[in-house]
C-alpha cells in the first residue's frame, strides 16, 4: 500500500500539476471519515500520513484515568505510562488507535478520496487558468456532442460550444480541428464552464486583430462590427494616421489578409469600410457596393431614407435584406430604402406638359393628345410625318376625324 501510495502521489502531481500536500489532506480527511467508524468516536481522533514513506496512522487525544469508563476517549495510567513515562491521571495524551484492518480501508477510501480531490482540482484549475482568458482565441478538437452542443477538446480541459453560439451553415465532426472565441468562463453548480463561440461578432474581431499586425499594434482601430454569421459581416476601421489605409492594411497585399480570415470563417463574406464620424460618409461607405442616389436624414428618430436607381434596389437591400441590416447595426442609424422616383417624374412631366402643348394646338381631347406622345409624337413637327391612317389606329377615329385632326396639323405648318 504505502509505495504504492506514494506511486500515485508522484505520479498525480508529476502529470496532473496538483500539489502533493492537497492530495494528502484530500486523504487525510477521507481517512478521518473512515476511521471514525473503525475506531469509534474518540476524542479529538487525527489521521497522521508520513508524505515520504506514506505510512498512515490514526490518532487521538485521550484523557490518562485510574479506571477507564469511556474506552474511546480514556486510557489507564499504566499504558499511559508505557507512551509517556512522566503520565499522570487528568492528563491528555496522544495515542496511536490505527485498527487493525486499517490498510485495506486506507487503500480503498485514499483512491476514492484522491479521484475526488482531483476532479475538483482539475475543475479549480480550468476556472484559475481561463478566468482572465475571456476573450481570447482558442484552437481544440471537436470531442463529442451533448445534443446540439459542441465538446472541445482543449488539451488537459474541454470546453462547451452551446448551439446558440454555433454558425448555422458550419457541421461539425468528431476530430475536426476548431479556432473558437472564449465568450465566458463560469463557475456554475457543476463546476466551471469554458463557453466559446464561433458565432460572435467578437471572434471576427480577434480573427483581425492576430492577422493585422496595424491593428495589434493601435495603428488601425476597429470601430464597429456587424454579422450575421456564416452569411456575411460588415467591418468598420479607422486610424489616426492620415498616412495609413486602414481598408488596405486589412485587406492585405492581393487580399491575403482578409483570404485568410474569410478561409477560417468558412468564404463568410467580409465587407471592409472605412469608419467616418459623418453620419452621411458613414452609411455611403457601410452600403457599397451600391450607389447612392438620395440620403434623408431624421436626427430625431435616428433614422435614414435613402433612395437608389431600381437597378441598385437589390442591391443596396442586399439578400433578405441583409445589406440593409448590417448597415443599420453598423452604423446605429434605422435605414429605409427605396427606389428613386425622381427620374420617372421628369419624364412624366415632360409627357404631360407635350401632350398639353397638343391639345391646345389640335381639335383633340387631353387624353387623345396623351395617345399622341406616347406614341412617339411628342409635338407638332413630328405629327406631320402622320397620315390618316396612323391618326385612325392611334386615336381609335374614324376617319372623318382623323382627317381633321390631319389638316389642323398642317394648317398649323402653314401659320409657322
Amino acid at each position: 500500500m504505502n509505495a504504492e501510495f506514494i506511486a500515485m502521489l508522484d505520479y498525480l502531481e508529476r502529470e496532473r500539476g496538483i500539489k502533493r500536500e492537497i492530495l494528502l489532506e484530500a486523504v487525510s480527511t477521507a481517512l478521518l471519515s473512515a476511521s471514525k467508524k473503525s475506531v469509534g468516536a474518540s476524542r479529538e481522533l487525527r489521521i497522521d500520513i508520513n508524505p515520504k514513506t506514506g505510512e498512515i496512522r490514526a490518532l487521538a487525544n485521550l484523557v490518562v484515568a485510574d479506571e477507564v469508563a469511556n474506552p474511546q476517549d480514556e486510557i489507564e495510567l499504566s499504558k499511559a505510562r508505557k507512551i509517556k513515562a512522566d503520565a499522570n491521571v487528568g492528563d491528555i495524551i496522544e495515542v496511536e488507535v490505527t485498527p487493525k484492518n486499517f490498510g485495506r480501508i486506507a487503500a480503498q477510501t485514499a483512491k476514492q478520496a484522491m479521484m475526488q480531490r482531483i476532479r475538483q482540482a482539475e475543475k479549480e484549475m480550468i476556472y484559475e487558468e481561463f478566468k482572465d482568458r475571456a476573450g481570447e482565441i482558442v484552437s481544440g478538437t471537436v470531442r463529442r456532442f451533448d445534443r446540439s452542443d459542441v465538446i472541445l477538446d482543449l488539451g488537459k480541459f474541454e470546453a462547451i460550444m452551446p448551439q446558440r453560439e454555433r454558425v448555422v451553415v458550419e457541421d461539425y465532426n468528431v476530430g475536426d480541428r476548431l479556432r473558437a472565441y472564449v465568450v465566458a468562463v463560469e463557475n456554475g453548480i457543476r463546476g466551471p464552464e469554458i463557453i466559446v463561440s464561433r458565432s460572435h461578432p467578437n471572434f471576427v474581431r480577434r480573427l483581425f486583430e492576430l492577422e493585422v499586425s496595424e491593428i495589434a499594434d493601435g495603428t488601425v482601430e476597429i470601430r464597429g462590427i456587424a454579422r450575421e454569421a456564416g452569411y456575411r459581416t460588415k467591418i468598420a476601421v479607422w486610424s489616426a494616421n492620415e498616412k495609413v489605409d486602414p481598408v488596405g492594411a486589412c485587406v492585405g497585399m492581393r487580399g491575403s489578409r482578409v483570404k485568410n480570415i474569410v478561409r477560417e470563417l468558412n468564404n463568410e463574406k467580409v465587407d471592409i469600410i472605412r469608419w467616418s464620424s459623418d453620419p452621411k460618409e458613414y452609411v455611403l461607405e457601410a452600403l457599397k457596393p451600391a450607389k447612392v442616389k438620395n440620403l434623408a436624414f431624421d436626427t430625431e428618430k435616428k433614422s435614414v431614407q435613402i433612395s437608389v436607381d431600381e437597378d441598385q434596389l437589390s442591391l443596396a437591400i442586399g439578400k433578405k435584406g441583409q445589406n440593409a441590416r448590417l448597415t443599420s447595426r453598423l452604423t446605429g442609424w434605422e435605414i429605409n430604402i427605396g427606389k428613386d422616383t425622381s427620374a420617372t417624374t421628369v419624364v412624366e412631366q415632360k409627357v404631360a406638359q407635350a401632350a398639353q402643348t397638343l391639345a391646345g394646338a389640335l381639335p383633340v381631347t387631353e387624353e387623345q393628345a396623351l395617345a399622341l406622345v406616347k406614341s412617339g409624337f411628342t409635338n407638332l413637327e413630328g405629327l406631320r410625318d402622320a397620315d390618316v391612317q396612323d391618326l385612325v389606329d392611334i386615336l381609335a377615329v374614324d376617319e372623318t376625324k382623323a382627317r381633321e385632326i390631319y389638316e389642323a396639323v398642317h394648317r398649323q405648318e402653314l401659320v409657322q
